[in-house]
Order: C-alpha cells, then sequence, then structure tokens
C-alpha cells in the first residue's frame, strides 16, 4: 500500500487509561474492564457502549451481546437500510473483487437492515473477537464450515422467524432483509460485547497530517472515498460516483476510518479466499480530519485487533461510528491532503 501524503464531555477512552486515573479536567475518571466502561464525572457515573466509546447512560448495551449483519453492498442493493445505526462496518473482498459489509450492531437497532446476503470465510476472523449473533441469508459450504466454528449463534431466514423478511418491490436475491431489534431478542454470548478500540477522551484531539479526502483504491469499481465533513467532524462516504446514503436519506459518515492493508488468502476475488487477519500489517487511521500512518497486529483469533502509530503507541478514536476497510495489500489508498 502507498502512503501519500467531537464534542463529547462525559466519555474517556476504552482501555486507554487505568482505573481511577483523572481525564483532561482533572476530575473525571474512568473504569474499564474486558467489557465495557464506566466514566465518572464528578459524582455521576456513566456506562460507555464498548462499541462505539459514547455514552450509554440507560446501560443497554451492557445488557445485549453483538449482532453481525452481512449486507449487500452492489449497485442493486442500493440504497441499503440501517447501515448508519451499525456501530461498527467491516468492508470486505468478495469473489470478483466486489465488496460487502459486516455491520455489527449494538446502541442502536432498527428494524429494517439490509440487504442481508450470505457469508464468507472472513467474517469468521471478524466475529471471533465479539461473538454474538450472525445473521445471513445462506452461503457456500466452504463458507458455511468456517462460520460455524466461531463463538456466534447463527441466523438465516430458515431459522430466524419474523426476524427476516422479504420486500416484494425488489427483486431476489436483493430483497432479504433483517429486523435487528427481534434479532437481538435471540441472545448470544458474550454480553456486554469486548471493546474493539480505544478512544480518545474529553479535550484530546487526535494529531497528524490534515486530510481533505481520500479513496479506499477496492478494484473491481468498488473504490470509495470519504471526504472530511468539518461542519459534522465526520468522513463522508461516497460510492459508484456520488454521495452514498441510506434509504432513509442518512449521509453514510462515520466518525472514523481504519484501512487495514491485508493479505487475501488464495488471492483477491477468488471465490474461496479470505482477509488474513492475524499477524500484522500497514494501516491508515482517519479521524479528526487527520491521518495516522502505522500498523494493525492481532495475535489469535480471540484478541481484538490493535492499531499502532510509527511510535508504536496505541491510536486512539474518536467516539462514534467506525468503518474498518479490508484493503488488500496489492491495492492503494490515495490521500488529499488539505
Amino acid at each position: 500500500m502507498r502512503r501519500a501524503l467531537s464534542p463529547l464531555v462525559l466519555v474517556l477512552a476504552l482501555i486507554a487509561a487505568p482505573a481511577g486515573t483523572a481525564g483532561a479536567s482533572g476530575s473525571t475518571t474512568t473504569t474499564t474492564s474486558a467489557t465495557g466502561s464506566t466514566t465518572t464525572t464528578g459524582s455521576r457515573a456513566v456506562y460507555v457502549d464498548p462499541l462505539t466509546g459514547l455514552p450509554d447512560p440507560r446501560h443497554l448495551t451492557e445488557h445485549r451481546s453483538a449482532l453481525t449483519i452481512k449486507i449487500d453492498n452492489t449497485p442493486q442493493a442500493m440504497p441499503q437500510y440501517g447501515v448508519e445505526d451499525a456501530d461498527v462496518v467491516y468492508e470486505e473482498i468478495v469473489e470478483g473483487g466486489i465488496t460487502r459489509l459486516a455491520a455489527i450492531f449494538d446502541s442502536h437497532l432498527p428494524t429494517v437492515v439490509g440487504p442481508v446476503r450470505s457469508v464468507r470465510r472472513t467474517d469468521r476472523e471478524i466475529v471471533f473477537p465479539i461473538g454474538g449473533i450472525f445473521a445471513f441469508s445462506g452461503g457456500a459450504q466452504y463458507a458455511l464450515r468456517s462460520i460455524a466454528t466461531a463463538p456466534v449463534k447463527l441466523y438465516d431466514e430458515a431459522n430466524s422467524g419474523a426476524a427476516m423478511f422479504r420486500d416484494p418491490s425488489r427483486p431476489a436475491p436483493h430483497n432479504l432483509f433483517a429486523n435487528a431489534e427481534l434479532l437481538m431478542k435471540k441472545d448470544g454470548v458474550p454480553r456486554p460485547t469486548r471493546p474493539l478500540f480505544s478512544y480518545l477522551a474529553p479535550g484530546q484531539f487526535a494529531h497528524g497530517p490534515k486530510v481533505r479526502s481520500f479513496t479506499v483504491g477496492f478494484e473491481a469499481g468498488y473504490a470509495v472515498t470519504y471526504t472530511w465533513n468539518p461542519s459534522t467532524r465526520r468522513w463522508d462516504r461516497s460510492l459508484f460516483g456520488s454521495l452514498e446514503k441510506s434509504a432513509n436519506g442518512v449521509q453514510i459518515a462515520p466518525k472514523n476510518v481504519i484501512v487495514m492493508s491485508v493479505n487475501y488468502v488464495g488471492g483477491v476475488g477468488v471465490i474461496d479466499s479470505y482477509a488474513q487477519l492475524i499477524g500484522s500489517g500497514p494501516a491508515e487511521v482517519f479521524t479528526g480530519g487527520v491521518v495516522q500512518h502505522g500498523r494493525w497486529s492481532r495475535s489469535n483469533l480471540y484478541h481484538r485487533t490493535v492499531f499502532t502509530n510509527d511510535r508504536g503507541q496505541v491510536i486512539k478514536l474518536a467516539p462514534g461510528q467506525t468503518w474498518v476497510e479490508l484493503l488488500s495489500n496489492t491495492e492503494r489508498v490515495t490521500i488529499v491532503p488539505r
């Protein structure tokens, strides 16, 4: 991969600070564990959503597991439903070089998500650290055997009941949708899920070269561009030559975008290939209008991926939605500076 050149008051970094340490103001403390974080400001404690780093004062995410739904990403699938409500979204390369999404829900549970599509071999590597529920539309035997080894409860159209349904106004196979609220009631472990990232504390900001936009160079016509929006402090996503909006008219605009350079075992776009997510490789982390160049590393299936900068320090994200782009190490990200 070639390198080119929020206003939250209550949230502290997940895992980043030891329990009982002072925040930027000296009056905020955070207690963290393998499953979540509690932030105390003055005398008031606020539970933090493990997958976004945002306050969860009702502790909703403390009492449920993660829910991963496979989502179609072809032109025929547009506009998609529910993607804007996901906590984390992974974009992976599948057969023919097209991309597909694995959207992880926890803090918000939309009643329409999709179109739902089939499982792929990479999904096992994605869901292993978080467990919970995995919803999909079926798949080839090699992919079904793979996901069956992951610590997730599997649901498809055959066993999900009213939690999946067909939209007669759309052609098959782009017409299967899921109700995340009903799927979450299927349960799953662990509960709550474990954090995937570390987050900036109040008053902290990411440092690095300023970025106007960047393009994640998926080939086969699936390159995606993110443009920094200083008003919303988000990255506006464009796909197929235009801004990408959900079926509800919401601009897809994550707070953070992580581009991982990975090896696709078996070849990019080959039908049974998969992204090798154990090991290490280059990474770019885009947050707060800047880029931080570094590396990703993951020691085994059960551990989360750790992102470090050029100085070996853990990179912290802005609390909010994060997209993880699983870009082949034969492709490139192009950055336009500000």
